[in-house]
């Protein structure tokens, strides 16, 4: 299981990576290897709004549908429109390729995520379930 420091990651195995004011959002290696193979990405709409924990995209592989969330609020302000075509890449390189980009609403919002010692520690219990 691979997991990146200098990221923000949420219990629903999303990964946030901040520049500024903006907020870069994908699954993580953990994500993708629970889902398998993926086939699909619905992507959030440009402009809309989210608040946190809300669902942003679905992301469907070969043997679930499941629902991505967004970690912090915010606008949609970009999506990696690649995914439409290229699902699978999610796969190959889950923290090279992010899903959507939002403008933060709340910086604070950040302080209730993990950092990649506490997210290692909360797959490892999760794993032990």
């Amino acid at each position: 299981m691979d997991i990146k420091k200098g990221l923000y990651y949420s219990e629903d195995h999303e990964w946030v990576r901040v520049e500024g004011d903006q907020a870069y959002i994908g699954i993580t290696d953990y994500a993708q290897h629970q889902l398998g193979d993926l086939v699909f990405v619905e992507l959030p709409e440009l402009d809309s709004e989210f608040d946190a924990g809300d669902t942003i995209g679905v992301i469907e592989s070969v043997k679930s549908v499941s629902d991505m969330h967004t970690p912090v609020s915010g606008t949609v302000i970009a999506v990696n429109e690649s995914l439409d075509d290229a699902a699978e890449t999610l796969n190959n390189d889950p923290y090279g390729q992010h899903i959507a980009v939002l403008k933060i609403k709340d910086q604070k919002e950040l302080d209730n995520l993990m950092n990649a010692v506490d997210y290692e520690d909360f797959c490892k219990k999760e794993q032990n379930m």
